[in-house]
This record gives C-alpha cells, sequence and structure tokens, in this order.
C-alpha cells in the first residue's frame, strides 16, 4: 500500500506541492526584484553596489554549499528514510542533532569570515584596490554579513525538514520576509546614515542581518506545529550525539554533496575575480541580470526540485524504480514547460523588461544596456539551470554522491575554461555565456548519468521522450519570443513615453504587460491546439484555480 501511495505521478501531488511552493517563491521573488529595484535607484550600479555584491556572495557562497545546497540534499532523504524506517521520534532526534550541529559549524565558520575578511575580498575582487576606498568598503560590509550566513543556514535545515513533512508554502514564503525586512530596515537606516556622513550602503548590509534574523525565526512555530521537539538520550544502547548512525550517514553524503553542487557557486566565483578586471559596473551589471534570471529559477526550478526531492526519497527507498523514473520525467517536463518560455521571454525582451524594473533613479539607459547583454547570454542555459535543481538532489536521494561530484569538477573546469577564453573576446557578457554553456552541458551530464543508475538497478530511463520534450517547448519559445519581440519594436512607437516619472513607469508596465499576455496566450493556445501535454497541464492547473476561486467568490456573493 505504501508503495502505491507514492507512486503515481504527473500533475498531481508532485506539480500540485510545487505550485504551491512555486506561489510563495514567486512572492519572494517579486519582493528580491523590488529589493534589486531599491538598490539601482539608490546606488545604480557604481562603486557602492560593486562592493556590496562581492561583500554579500562570499557569505552567500557558503549559504548555498554548506546550507541550501548539500545539506538540503542530505537532509531530506535522511530524515524521510529514519521516519520510514524507524518512526518518528528517532527522525526529530536526527533533525534535532543536524540543528546542533550545523548551528555550530556555520557559527565557527562566520567567526572565521570575519576576521579573514580581507583575505576573502583580497581573493574575489584584488582589482578593487585600483579604486581608493573600494577594497576597504568591501571588506567593511563583508564582515557586517557574515552573520546572516548562520542564520540562513539554519533557516534552510528547518525549511528542508518542513518539506520533508509536507509543508511547502511558509518555508518558501520565510525568503519573501527576508526581502521585506531588509528591504524596510535597509531605506530606514539609509536615511540615517545619509545625515550621519556615514556610507550609505552599510545600511543595505545591516538589512541583509536583520532580514535572516526573520527568516530563520518565522519557521521555529511552523516546525513544533509539524512535531518537533528536542529527543534526549533515554537509553544505555542509544548512541551519543557524535555517534549516531544517521547522522553520520548524512555528514558523508554532504561531504561530497558540497563538491557536487558547488558547480553554479563556483562559476560566481570565478565570474566575479574576472568581472572585478572589467571595470566599474560589470559587477553590478552581471548581478542585476542573474537576480532576473533566477526569478523563474526560484519559482519553478527549486520549487519543483523541493517537491520532487521527498518523493523520490521514499519512492527509492520502497524499491519503485518506475516511480523513480515517471517522477523525475514529469518534473523535467514541468522545467521545459515553463523554463523554456521564459527564458525566451528573458532573452527576446530583456530591454523592456529591464526598463521597466530598473532605469529609474541611477540606474542609467546604458547600464540597461549593459545588463540586458548579460541577461540574454545568462537566459540560454536558464532551462539548464532548473533541471539540474532537480536532478542532482535527486541523485542524493538514491544514496549516490559519486555521480554529482564528477559531474561538478567537469562543469566548473568546462567553466573556467570558456569564462577565461570569452572575457577577452566577448567582454563581461561573455562570462555569463561561458556560464550558460556549462549549465548546458552540467544537465546532459546528469542526465545520462541518472538513466544508467536507474538501468543498473533493474529499472529503465528513456532519454528519447525527454529529448522530443525540449525540443518541443524550444520550438514554441523561440517562436513566441519572435511575436513577442516584433511586438515590441511596434509598442515602443505607438506608445511612447511621456515626460512624468508615473507616466513613465505607467507606459512600461503596460508594454510588459501586453508582452507578457500575448506571449503566454501564444504558448498555452499553441500547446492546446497541438496537444502539448505538459504545457496543458500547468495551463489547465493555473486555469482551475483561478477559475474555481472566481466562482466560490461569485457564489459567495450571490449567497
Amino acid at each position: 500500500m505504501g508503495g502505491q501511495e507514492f507512486s503515481g505521478v504527473s500533475s498531481g501531488s508532485v506539480f500540485k506541492s510545487a505550485a504551491l511552493m512555486g506561489a510563495a517563491t514567486f512572492i519572494s521573488r517579486i519582493m528580491g526584484l523590488v529589493r534589486e529595484q531599491v538598490f539601482a535607484f539608490l546606488f545604480g550600479a557604481g562603486n557602492a553596489t560593486d562592493a556590496f555584491n562581492i561583500a554579500f556572495r562570499i557569505p552567500n557562497l557558503l549559504r548555498d554549499l554548506f546550507a541550501e545546497g548539500a545539506m538540503s540534499a542530505a537532509l531530506v532523504p535522511t530524515f524521510t528514510r529514519v521516519r520510514i524506517e524507524e518512526g518518528d521520534r528517532r527522525a526529530w532526534r536526527v533533525a534535532g542533532l543536524v540543528f546542533r550541529v550545523l548551528g555550530v559549524v556555520v557559527s565557527v565558520l562566520a567567526i572565521i569570515g570575519f576576521i579573514f575578511a580581507p583575505q576573502l575580498v583580497e581573493l574575489y575582487a584584488s582589482a578593487y584596490r585600483e579604486v581608493p576606498g573600494k577594497f576597504e568598503l568591501t571588506v567593511t560590509l563583508t564582515r557586517i554579513i557574515f552573520p546572516f550566513f548562520p542564520l540562513v543556514a539554519l533557516a534552510a535545515a528547518f525549511m528542508g525538514i518542513l518539506n520533508a513533512c509536507g509543508v511547502f508554502f511558509l518555508p518558501a514564503f520565510a525568503s519573501a520576509l527576508f526581502n521585506i525586512v531588509s528591504v524596510v530596515t535597509g531605506v530606514a537606516l539609509y536615511f540615517v546614515c545619509v545625515r550621519t556622513s556615514v556610507e550609505p550602503i552599510i545600511a543595505m548590509a545591516v538589512g541583509v542581518v536583520a532580514g535572516g534574523i526573520v527568516q530563520a525565526g518565522c519557521q521555529l512555530p511552523a516546525l513544533y506545529r509539524a512535531g518537533y521537539k528536542w529527543v534526549k538520550e533515554n537509553t544505555p544502547n542509544q548512541a551519543t550525539w557524535s555517534r549516531d548512525p544517521a547522522l553520520k550517514t548524512m555528514l558523508w553524503m554532504i561531504l561530497p554533496g558540497t563538491i557536487g553542487l558547488a558547480a553554479t557557486q563556483v562559476n560566481i566565483l570565478v565570474n566575479s575575480v574576472l568581472a572585478t578586471s572589467q571595470g566599474p559596473g560589470a559587477v553590478s551589471w552581471l548581478n542585476y541580470a542573474f537576480r532576473l534570471m533566477q526569478f523563474p529559477i526560484g519559482v519553478f526550478g527549486v520549487s519543483l526540485a523541493a517537491a520532487t526531492l521527498p518523493r523520490v526519497s521514499k519512492l527509492w527507498v520502497m524499491g519503485d524504480l518506475a516511480g523513480v523514473r515517471d517522477n523525475l520525467r514529469a518534473s523535467l517536463g514541468q522545467v521545459f514547460a515553463i523554463n523554456l518560455p521564459a527564458s525566451a521571454g528573458l532573452a527576446f525582451l530583456a530591454v523592456p523588461i529591464l526598463e521597466l524594473i530598473f532605469q529609474y533613479g541611477r540606474f542609467s539607459a546604458s547600464d540597461t544596456q549593459a545588463t540586458a547583454q548579460a541577461l540574454m547570454a545568462y537566459s540560454v542555459g536558464l532551462a539548464a539551470y532548473s533541471g539540474v535543481k532537480v536532478l542532482v538532489p535527486a541523485f542524493y536521494a538514491m544514496g549516490n554522491t559519486r555521480i554529482p561530484v564528477v559531474s561538478s569538477i567537469l562543469s566548473v573546469a568546462l567553466t573556467i575554461a570558456l569564462n577565461v577564453f570569452m572575457v577577452q573576446k566577448l567582454g563581461y557578457w561573455g562570462l555569463a555565456l561561458g556560464t550558460s554553456i556549462a549549465a548546458i552541458f552540467n544537465f546532459a551530464f546528469l542526465l545520462g548519468a541518472i538513466r544508467g543508475l536507474l538501468r543498473k538497478g533493474g529499472g529503465d530511463f528513456p532519454v528519447a521522450p525527454i529529448a522530443r520534450s525540449f525540443a518541443v517547448h524550444l520550438g514554441v519559445a523561440l517562436l513566441m519570443g519572435g511575436v513577442c519581440f516584433t511586438l515590441s519594436s511596434w509598442l515602443k512607437m505607438a506608445l511612447p513615453e511621456p515626460e512624468t516619472v508615473f507616466g513613465v513607469v505607467g507606459i512600461r508596465l503596460l508594454r510588459v504587460a501586453v508582452l507578457m499576455l500575448v506571449g503566454g496566450l501564444f504558448v498555452g493556445v499553441f500547446a492546446q491546439v497541438f496537444k502539448i501535454r505538459e504545457t496543458s497541464e500547468v495551463v489547465g492547473y493555473f486555469w482551475k484555480k483561478l477559475a474555481g476561486r472566481f466562482f466560490l467568490k461569485k457564489t459567495q456573493k450571490i449567497r
């Protein structure tokens, strides 16, 4: 009966869970864009934002490596397996041990990072020494932001356990609260800094720490409601925390897993080092573009991965290889259905989107053009990024850490080679293109490897249906992008911008809204006419939700 409960796939439980998480993540990403808008308006793309981006990137790299990456990928399968095989009490003890050990380790790393901040900044941005005060400002900001690392690491652990318990919305919404608190705190302190002659960008760094406190703290009530409580040793035969077998297994998974999930983070490190040599603004242009590209990845790629991981973990423990195959294939189909059109939209409509979001205050039209080039290059690898987010945790759910390590090493080597070559030929945006190509290679390698892993276990994972799905969705995405690009040129002439600020915002918003509506309708109608299942499932799910809510409200009004 247990196997039947988890073997069904489809638009059903996995996509429903992903949709819940995606809704919360969507709100978070919107607030993240608001945060970036505040930065663009107040600071533009100059030395202060360059310094902040590097300072924020250093603890953020550690967060991705030790918390949201390897730790989450190892924690969810371990907690799930212990809960199924040994019961709730034992599972919650393992969770408590993880929180305890993780809290100590990341706090020690944060202290080390605080002490050696000058050396870390030297590693990332030695070129900043050429601009008076820029290197020193980056060091100061790094030290202020480092407490964010242990806070967000614990928040990621809380999120993993809640996801394993079937709670998706609140943990994802916690990052929205981070963005809200960091912006409100940062803006409030900005005006204080201006009046007291303190460097204003410091206010935004303090806001990051305040947001981290809220992101971790807001999940604790839900964790206790899910059943968490600290379970002490109460039998002579029970292992001490340092010898707990489940904890040791998870830690051994984390060690290679840290390398296995490091490809994107190392890419960012390499890009940072090379971008700092491209003059003022290059780091900021790449950062604004990458943040915007992360929007669909965060809403759909990460959400699908988080919803798929607990399910694949249960199926693998029960030996249901067909269920594992079908869940992964369904998730990848949904990744293509959503992210390929999103990729085309970002590439073909980069300028109008960036104008709407960022081109105000100190963010100039030349900054928009420069950021658009980086965004188009990043968009090439968007679907691959999201696909990797689904595949890598699946390997850890299956207890395999070697394959992601190999893939990561090869991907990092390719990224370094491409970026060193492309930055000389293309400049800063060549770094984005090199990163995208490496992401595509990483996805292809992992897809082939997971097929071999399932076959070795006696199952099957045909690639042909996935390749067909990719080709179909890519074709639809390119057609949609071409239509929207042509319409964008016409709208620019038909709807010129007025002189007032609110008028400019209104016209830009109208243009982008029309383009998104046309693009969405094009994809939806195309999917219905040619019976593209994954797109129809996605559109149908959201249409059902919207229609249901509208009908319910209308019925309530009549009553």
